[in-house]
């Protein structure tokens, strides 16, 4: 079973295009300088996410497809955020949600999923129409999580991308599949290093 497992990925991954190989080097170039908290972040993973609009139309993800134009969207808005320094000069700062934040989070997420579902289940062809959506809403809330620099972007990051893994293999996109399990890795190293980074930041303000 194991043998023909790796027989499947080997013959996918060889039929792998251009474009998603190209797709999936700035995916992960834009979440690996998401965990060093560079803005290089947005530049990076515009060109990811253009791209799989195209790739995720033509396997029948709409909900994924429509999250990486929305991608797109935020993260126009998430470069100027970062960029854009306040009347101190200061950057945008790594912080932790409010009470209020956790809470919109996670009836955003809900909401989203809702949605999602029932467009995918009554307007198109998807065959994982709530998995796709969960998948969407939950990476909805991480990306304007992140645009915030809230540190809790990584725990919907790593929850979407658990689930990610198997939905691009069961697609027969290996290659995504394999970047959602390198993401995973990013993205559990990415909370850690921006937990590091606000236990020393507060450390400082104490002194």
């Amino acid at each position: 079973m194991l043998t023909s497992f790796f027989d499947l990925f080997y013959q996918n991954l060889i039929h792998t295009t251009w474009l998603e190989a190209i797709a999936v080097i700035f995916g992960l170039l834009s979440v690996w300088y998401a965990k060093k908290a560079n803005i290089l972040v947005y530049p990076t993973g515009i060109i990811s996410v253009l791209i799989y609009v195209y790739i995720c139309y033509f396997a029948g993800l709409y909900a994924d497809m429509g999250i990486n134009f929305f991608y797109f969207l935020v993260s126009v808005y998430g470069w100027y955020k970062w960029k854009h320094k306040d009347q101190s000069n200061k950057e945008l700062p790594i912080s932790r949600c409010s009470r209020l934040q956790h809470f919109s989070g996670i009836i955003l997420t809900i909401i989203f999923f809702f949605i999602l579902q029932y467009v995918l289940r009554e307007f198109t062809d998807s065959t994982v129409p709530y998995i796709d959506s969960f998948t969407t809403a939950v990476f909805i809330t991480g990306m304007l999580l992140m645009a915030l620099k809230k540190i809790e972007n990584w725990i919907y990051w790593i929850i979407g991308d658990i689930v990610s893994v198997p939905l691009y293999f069961h697609k027969e996109l290996m290659l995504t599949s394999f970047q959602y399990f390198v993401f995973l890795i990013l993205a559990v190293m990415g909370y850690i290093e921006w937990q590091k980074h606000l236990k020393h930041t507060t450390i400082e303000k104490a002194f």
